[in-house]
């Protein structure tokens, strides 16, 4: 086995950012189904990786410890550049969504059960395909894994639920951006045009930032998480298991709505670059973090469940697609906003969060700001989906 330090890992998750991006802003088919950047670098490493496992059956593993602290620096910035006005605005298609994805946990749950059954498995192995790991992704998986395996049976319960979550997280990055292309030109809609975005700057922008407009950032962002730390703690004496970076999220929207001056509010009129600061640090932090994951996989373990997870698969995400279209944009208003929201759905139901979060940047990157859209779907995927979702599986299982 290969292992590459954490120092150097990061430097190589730097320059495969880069790779990514240089090859985007050169591929015009990239940037129209608005693929995200980090999915281009990563998955190159991905398929390197799993090339040297086969040629020379030698594993090369990463040391990957600071991916998870930039999770929490991205949605540290996404509290950050959220106000209670919008929130409330965006409450009752808050709701919606929330509803609609829970009827699909449901959906999910039932085809992982039905083809778990054509396999002559167990079907509570089926749920390994479902919830579990696709909306749930790799805590929940993690989480969920010995009750299967202990209680339940299922003696491959987290290689088939650490599979599925692989497949599910490529493929919902995959997805994401063509569906809220392709939705955007069957409907005609306007884009919104606006560079003002809530992650990254446009693909031909060139924001206004200086020297303390960063810094500033930079603080802003490393208090967030701190504060956000000590709501985790708080939380989990509560006995209620949450994200850390949910804690952070919610760190983020308190500073920026109860303390103006904490977050840069009088700042701002000395260093307007300040909200590009905060929105660029964000950008950086979630395509390392995606890129880290997608150079983490290991391609091969897949080997062993492939006729069963390739058919599971192959069915949910056609019924993501299926149901984001004729379902989700319809639902969640037929505008632009919805497109976006389509575009997060899939990052909610195969993926994660950050996969979400992914595919909504570089919709917006190349069609404009949709600021309701980035405050419905990290509060969707971080806060609620994840209670929802232990209900649904504790009430399949029963």
């Amino acid at each position: 086995m290969i292992e590459v330090h954490a120092f150097l890992s990061f430097n190589i998750a730097v320059l495969l950012l880069i790779l990514g991006k240089a090859i985007t802003l050169r591929s015009d088919l990239l940037r129209r189904y608005s693929i995200p950047e980090p999915v281009v670098g990563g998955f190159l490493c991905a398929a390197f990786v799993a090339g040297v496992y086969f040629l020379f059956d030698r594993r090369i593993l990463f040391q990957l410890e600071v991916r998870d602290f930039l999770l929490l620096l991205f949605f540290a910035g996404i509290g950050l550049k959220s106000d209670v006005g919008t929130l409330l605005r965006g409450g009752r298609p808050l709701v919606i969504l929330l509803v609609l994805a829970t009827v699909f946990m449901v959906g999910q749950n039932a085809v992982g059960m039905s083809v778990a059954s054509l396999f002559g498995l167990d079907p509570l192995a089926g749920l390994m395909v479902g919830s579990v790991s696709l909306t749930g992704g790799v805590g929940t998986t993690v989480a969920w894994a010995p009750t299967f395996r202990d209680e339940l049976g299922i003696a491959n319960a987290m290689e088939l639920g650490v599979a599925s979550n692989t497949v599910g997280l490529i493929a919902a990055c995959v997805i994401g951006g063509p569906m809220a292309a392709f939705l955007m030109r069957r409907n005609g809609i306007e884009t919104s045009g606006s560079a003002a975005l809530d992650i990254g700057a446009a693909h031909d922008a060139t924001p206004p930032l200086d020297y303390f407009s960063v810094l500033w950032a930079m603080l802003i962002l490393n208090v967030t998480v701190l504060l956000g730390a000590g709501i985790d703690v708080v939380i989990a004496r509560t006995g209620l298991m949450l994200p850390t970076f949910v804690s952070c999220l919610i760190a983020g929207i308190l500073l920026r709505n109860l303390m103006p001056i904490a977050t840069g509010e009088k700042v701002r009129a000395l260093w307007p670059g300040i909200s590009q600061g905060l929105a660029l640090i964000s950008d950086i932090a979630l395509g390392l973090f995606l890129t880290m994951a997608l150079m983490g996989l290991q391609l091969w373990e897949l080997a062993g469940v492939f006729g069963f997870i390739v058919t599971a698969l192959a069915i949910q995400i056609a019924l993501t697609a299926v149901f984001t279209i004729l379902v989700v944009f319809r639902t969640m208003g037929r505008d632009y906003e919805a497109a976006v929201i389509s575009a997060g759905f899939g990052g909610i139901t195969l993926g994660s969060t950050a996969t979400a979060i992914a595919n909504m940047t570089a919709v917006t990157q190349q069609y404009g700001a949709a600021h309701r859209a980035f405050i419905i779907v990290p509060l969707v995927c971080g806060f609620f989906i994840d209670i929802v979702n232990a209900l649904v599986i504790a009430a399949f299982i029963g």
